[in-house]
């Protein structure tokens, strides 16, 4: 906390009595005797009269503590509690009440660094006299005078440069914190702010990283180890030469006993005491990195870097933990499976998402995270292939204009191109033609479906792929889409993380509310920061979705996906990619939603004959399996329950 962020105008408003002539005001405040005040001349002499008056015209205002909040660390739990992982800025921190450190601790910090806290009123005139005589001598700061309450202003408020321009004010903001803040305020606010090395700050951190334990846990032994690291935290710390821990930990009994505060006995068992060491807090890596980091993406929208920055959030996802890693395990071994068949494929990534609620409860971003942060589930822009196609054909059921026994041409066509002819082929290279539209979706024929997203429909003779772009907007997808000939084919890219957000749009017959890895977000006061309670809304035409779930059943029960029957109601799209680039596959029960891709970061082929029928499909049938074996079977609503829209004149 640096005097420059201060809330000046506050001040202003509110000042503290003038300091007055220093010396009567040390002598009043503190209870000085004769020879203290005659340090304290000392030290103005060597300061200098006018490094004084600078300092004293500058000096922030102590009572700004009131408010202060110092830098944090963040908690990420999954949907039920579990913790998944923490982060935090330069400092890595937890902040804690005084009477929930352990008594010990306390004690063993006073005795090494501040034995008369209780008794000074922020600078102890012996001390300051005997580290004068040192410096004088030496003819620069060799030894320190701080008490406990002047080394908290100084790490608060002022530099870290040992001089005497510096003591000066110290000494007098010591005096001044003492006025506003009584002892035990001030102990608190010390023992949260220390650093104790390695990137911990406060106790709590410092407890738990060195012992795996709270700071009302420590036990004596422990205790005076870590009060011996605020010297030095680095030079003293066990994870670095534990022979030295040992003895700084020495000094520290020592002290205590020779102050009167434990026994000799007391003593000699703490020091023979083992110390069980645990690893530093900011060095374990994140549980599920995936999440950890699609999670702080997420935050960075709700939240200024600066927040962010200042920590102390507590953030629950949406996540859930088992789940999760399950599918983790899952994704590396289908990828050795497909490696072991031939399959050209380095990376899977796997979404999965609550209907109900459209919260993320898995999300794999590839086969391994050590050799690659990149998150394919949400950051990778693959062509769908052919698990686009629900989106033109929803459009289509919703005009009015279309049902399911809706007869289309599957014959040859070409299209005049910017770029030169297009002509769509299917999957065989061979035309069915007249096909009914249920048929030409199961089977996942080509032409049909771009002609169908050509035409057009309503009064202002709209274009259906207009509101195929327009539908897929609604269902979330945010990756640029154009009304190109071949749209329909899934030949722009999205991520598989909007595929599974617009599937579990259909599962829940057309309510969607915003995809989210966050349930909330509260503070350490447990006040709430965020909060993304699903707010569902109808985007979709009931008779058309729940029309729409009909005939992707039957893609799972008779046509291209089969492989990913499941014995229950499940609804579902293949997806391949005309270079064979991309397999997907794209399901959904109505607890659950699921995208499955498979592919290479270079976009090399996967190989020929690869599809997402025969090797997406799969991975998403053991997934959903595993997933669902506690959830009851449920069944998609029936369009009969729903009207027929009205086709537009």
């Amino acid at each position: 906390m640096s005097y420059s962020t201060v809330d000046k105008k506050k001040v202003r408003q509110n000042p503290l009595p003038p300091l007055g002539p220093f010396f009567k005001d040390v002598a009043k405040t503190a209870g000085i005797t004769m020879l203290g005040a005659t340090t304290l001349v000392g030290s103005v002499v060597a300061g200098g009269l006018l490094g004084l008056a600078i300092s004293f015209r500058n000096l922030p205002d102590v009572r700004l503590l009131n408010s202060y909040v110092p830098k944090q660390t963040s908690h990420i739990y999954d949907i039920k509690g579990r913790l998944i992982d923490t982060f935090h800025g330069e400092e890595n921190r937890k902040l804690v009440k005084l009477d929930e450190i352990s008594p010990h601790l306390k004690l063993a910090v006073l005795a090494i660094e501040d034995s008369h806290f209780y008794q000074h009123q922020g600078i102890n005139p012996n001390s300051i006299l005997r580290a004068l005589r040192s410096n004088l001598r030496e003819g620069e700061v060799v030894e320190g005078a701080s008490t406990l309450t002047m080394q908290l202003v100084k790490n608060l408020f002022l530099t870290q440069e040992r001089t005497f321009n510096r003591k000066l004010p110290e000494a007098v903001l010591a005096i001044r914190l003492e006025q506003v803040f009584n002892k035990d305020e001030i102990l608190e606010i010390y023992l949260n702010n220390i650093y104790w090395g390695h990137n911990n700050y406060g106790v709590q951190t410092a407890a738990e990283s060195y012992f795996g334990k709270s700071a009302a846990e420590l036990t004596l032994a422990e205790a005076a180890m870590m009060a011996g690291l605020i010297q030095a935290p680095e030079k003293y710390s066990p994870f670095i030469n534990y022979q030295i821990t040992k003895a700084r930990q020495k000094v520290v009994l020592r002290r205590l006993r020779e102050l009167g505060w434990i026994s000799a006995e007391q003593e000699k068992l703490a020091f023979e005491e083992p110390l069980l060491l645990a690893k530093p807090t900011a060095w374990v890596k994140s549980e599920l990195p995936y999440v950890t980091d699609a999670v702080t993406k997420e935050l960075e929208l709700h939240f200024t870097p600066e927040v962010i920055e200042q920590g102390g959030m507590y953030i629950q996802t949406t996540v859930d933990y088992d789940l999760q890693r399950m599918a983790e395990v899952l994704v590396r071994q289908e990828q050795q499976k497909l490696r072991a068949q031939g399959v050209n494929a380095d990376q899977i990534a796997l979404v999965a998402i609550d209907p109900r609620t459209h919260f993320v409860k898995v999300l794999v971003g590839g086969t391994s995270y050590d050799k690659t942060q990149f998150n394919r589930a949400t950051q990778a822009n693959r062509q769908p292939g052919s698990s686009f196609k629900p989106f033109v054909y929803y459009a289509a059921l919703a005009t009015g204009k279309y049902k399911p026994d809706t007869i289309l041409e599957d014959t040859k066509v070409i299209y005049e191109e910017i770029d030169g002819p297009y002509e769509p082929k299917n999957y065989d290279e061979e035309f069915a033609g007249k096909i009914s539209l249920e048929q030409s979706l199961i089977y996942s024929r080509n032409i049909p479906v771009v002609k169908l997203g050509q035409t057009r429909w309503g009064s202002d003779e709209e274009l259906l792929l207009d509101r195929v772009i327009e539908v897929s907007r609604a269902l979330g997808i945010k990756s640029e889409l154009i009304p190109i000939t071949s749209l329909p084919l899934g030949s722009l890219g999205v991520t598989p993380m909007e595929m599974a957000g617009a599937y579990a749009t259909f599962a829940s017959n057309g309510w969607h509310s915003d995809t989210t890895m966050i349930v909330r977000v509260t503070n350490t006061r447990g006040e709430l920061l965020l909060d993304n309670s699903p707010k569902p809304r109808q985007v979709l035409d009931p008779w058309a979705t729940a029309t729409l779930n009909v005939l992707l059943q039957k893609v799972i029960t008779q046509g291209t996906g089969m492989s990913a029957n499941i014995d229950r109601p499940a609804a579902g799209k293949t997806g391949t990619t005309s270079s064979e680039r991309d397999v997907w596959f794209v399901g959904y029960v109505p607890q659950l939603a699921t995208a499955v891709w498979v592919g290479n970061d270079q976009f090399e082929p996967l190989g020929e004959d690869v599809t997402g029928g025969q090797h997406a499909a799969p991975i998403w049938r053991q997934f959903m399996i595993n997933a669902l074996k506690d959830e009851p079977v449920q069944e998609f609503l029936a369009p009969d329950r729903f009207p027929v829209p009205v086709e537009e004149e």
